[in-house]
C-alpha cells in the first residue's frame, strides 16, 4: 500500500474522545519497548510520526493515526512493564479492554512480538484475550534483522507453538529496519478490514433472505 498521508489525530483516554465516524481501526498491541511506534513508522514511511522512546511504559493513552484519510492504527499502551505503578496499570486495563470488546470500528489487532525471544506470559495473556473475545489479530514478529535469516524460521515456529496459534492465524516476520514483511503486514490489515465487511454482508443479506421467507 502506497502512504501518501499520515498524521497523528489525539490521544484519547474514554470513548467520548475516539473518533467520529466509522472508518476501519486496526489496533496494535505489544510489550512496553517492543517496537510499536517502529512498525507504525516504518509502514507509512514516517521516521518519527509516531514517537519512540528509550523509556518503557510512556504510552499512556490510545493514540490514533489517521492514514490516507481511510483507517486508523490505534497504539494501545504497551503492557509488561515492571516500574509502570500499579495505579496506572489500573487505569490503563479497563480503558483497553472497554476499547476492544466494544469499539465497533476496530476491525483487528496486530500484536507486536519480539522475534527473538519466547513470547512472555503477558504475550500469552494477550493472545488468549484476542483470540477469547474473537478479535481478529496478525502477530506481527518484529526486530528480524537482530538475528540470523537462517534461524527465523525456528523462531517463527517457536512463536507459534508457545502461543498456540492455530494454522489459519497469521504470523508476519518483520523488520521496521530493512522492511521486512512490510507489504504482507499491509496485505494482512487490508484482508482482515474487507473480511469483517464481507461478513457484515454476508448478514445482511441472510436477514433479508429470513424477513422474505417469514413474508410469504
Amino acid at each position: 500500500m502506497k502512504v501518501n498521508q499520515a498524521e497523528f489525530v489525539i490521544s484519547a483516554v474514554s470513548p467520548k474522545q475516539y473518533p467520529q465516524g466509522a472508518l476501519p481501526e486496526i489496533a496494535l498491541a505489544g510489550r512496553s519497548n517492543v517496537g510499536k511506534s517502529s512498525f507504525i513508522n516504518k509502514m507509512i514511511n514516517r521516521k518519527n510520526l509516531a514517537r519512540t522512546s528509550s523509556k518503557p511504559g510512556k504510552t499512556q493513552t490510545l493514540n490514533y493515526y489517521l492514514i490516507n484519510g481511510e483507517m486508523y492504527f490505534v497504539d494501545l499502551p504497551g503492557y509488561g512493564y515492571a516500574k509502570v505503578s500499579k495505579t496506572e496499570k489500573e487505569k490503563w486495563g479497563p480503558m483497553m479492554e472497554q476499547y476492544l470488546e466494544t469499539r465497533e470500528p476496530l476491525k483487528a489487532v496486530i500484536h507486536v512480538i519480539d522475534v527473538r525471544h519466547l513470547p512472555t506470559k503477558d504475550d500469552r495473556g494477550m493472545f488468549e484475550y484476542l483470540k477469547h473475545y474473537g478479535i481478529p489479530v496478525i502477530v506481527v514478529a518484529t526486530k528480524a534483522d537482530k538475528i540470523p535469516k537462517g534461524k527465523w524460521q525456528k523462531h517463527v515456529k517457536d512463536i507459534r507453538t508457545t502461543l498456540q496459534m492455530d494454522k489459519e492465524d497469521v504470523l508476519i516476520l518483520f523488520s521496521s529496519e530493512t522492511g521486512q514483511g512490510k507489504e504482507e503486514a499491509w496485505r494482512a490489515i487490508w484482508d482482515k478490514i474487507n473480511a469483517k465487511e464481507i461478513d457484515a454482508e454476508e448478514v445482511n443479506i441472510e436477514e433479508i433472505n429470513t424477513e422474505g421467507t417469514n413474508a410469504e
